[in-house]
C-alpha cells in the first residue's frame, strides 16, 4: 500500500518518490484524495503562516505559484488543451485532435489566464485559518473529482486515461474515495464542507456530460481540467458562504 501511495504522489506531483507505473496509479486511483490532503496541508500551512506577514494579494500569488510548481503544471496545461478542444468546431475527432496539438490555442490561453486570475483573486480574500481550510478542502475535493469522473465516465479514445477509466468501474473503490474525502470535509468544514462536496460532485457530473457530448468521452486533459476547475469552484463557494 505504501508503494502504491508513493506512486500516486509521484504521478500527481513533481516529487520523485518512486518509479511510477501507470497501471499501479490507475489501480489505486481511489486514494487520490490522500494526495490532495497532503498538498492542501503543505500549501495551506504556508498560506496560514505567510498571511500574518504579507499582504493578501502577495500571499495569494505565492500560493498559486506553489500549487502550480508542486503539480508540475500538468493539470493547468490540460485545462488549456480542454478549452482548445471545446472551442474547435467540427467532429469529435477534430476536437480531440485540437486537444492533442502541442501548440496551445487562443482559447486555451484565455482559459488558463482566467483560471489563474480567478485563483489569485479568490485566495486573496482569505487569511489565517480560513485560508488554510479553503486550500485544504479544495485540494481534497479536486482530487476526488477525478476519481468520480473516472468512475462514471468513458474514454473518448485509447490513451493514458484508459486504465483509470477501466479500473475505477468499482463502486467499492469510489465509496472508499468518498469516505476519505467526506471525513475531513465534514470534520473541518462542517456545513460548508458538505456544500463544497455537493458542488464539486455536481460540477464533475456537468463536466462529464460536456466531455461526452463534445469528445465522446473523457481524456487525460479532461481529468486535469476537472481537477483545476473543481478546485476553483470550491474556493469560490468557500468565500461566498
Amino acid at each position: 500500500m505504501l508503494k502504491a501511495i508513493s506512486s500516486i504522489f509521484s504521478f500527481l506531483t513533481i516529487l520523485p518518490i518512486s518509479n511510477t507505473k501507470l497501471e499501479t496509479v490507475a489501480k489505486y486511483m481511489y486514494l487520490f484524495p490522500i494526495v490532495g490532503m497532503a498538498i492542501g496541508l503543505l500549501v495551506g500551512s504556508m498560506g496560514f503562516g505567510l498571511s500574518f506577514f504579507l499582504e493578501p494579494l502577495i500571499v495569494s500569488l505565492l500560493l498559486v505559484a506553489s500549487l502550480t510548481l508542486i503539480t508540475g503544471i500538468h493539470h493547468t496545461d490540460g485545462l488549456g488543451d480542454f478549452a482548445d478542444g471545446l472551442m474547435t468546431k467540427g467532429s469529435k475527432e477534430k476536437k480531440i485532435s485540437a486537444m492533442k496539438d502541442l501548440v496551445i490555442g487562443s482559447g486555451g490561453i484565455v482559459a488558463i489566464v482566467l483560471y489563474l486570475v480567478g485563483l489569485i483573486v479568490t485566495l486573496s480574500l482569505l487569511t489565517g485559518i480560513q485560508l488554510f481550510l479553503a486550500i485544504l478542502l479544495s485540494e481534497i475535493i479536486a482530487k476526488f473529482s477525478m476519481v468520480l469522473m473516472a468512475s462514471i465516465g468513458k474514454s473518448a479514445s485509447v490513451g493514458s486515461n484508459s486504465p483509470f477509466v477501466e479500473l475505477m468501474k468499482n463502486r467499492k473503490k469510489l465509496g472508499v474515495a468518498a469516505i476519505i474525502t467526506l471525513i475531513p470535509l465534514i470534520v473541518l468544514g462542517g456545513t460548508t464542507g458538505l456544500i463544497i462536496f455537493a458542488i464539486g460532485t455536481t460540477f464533475t457530473l456537468f463536466l462529464v456530460a460536456i466531455s461526452t457530448r463534445s469528445f465522446g468521452g473523457i481524456t487525460g486533459d479532461v481529468f486535469g481540467s476537472t481537477n483545476e476547475l473543481t478546485r476553483l469552484a470550491s474556493l469560490l463557494v468557500f468565500v461566498s458562504i
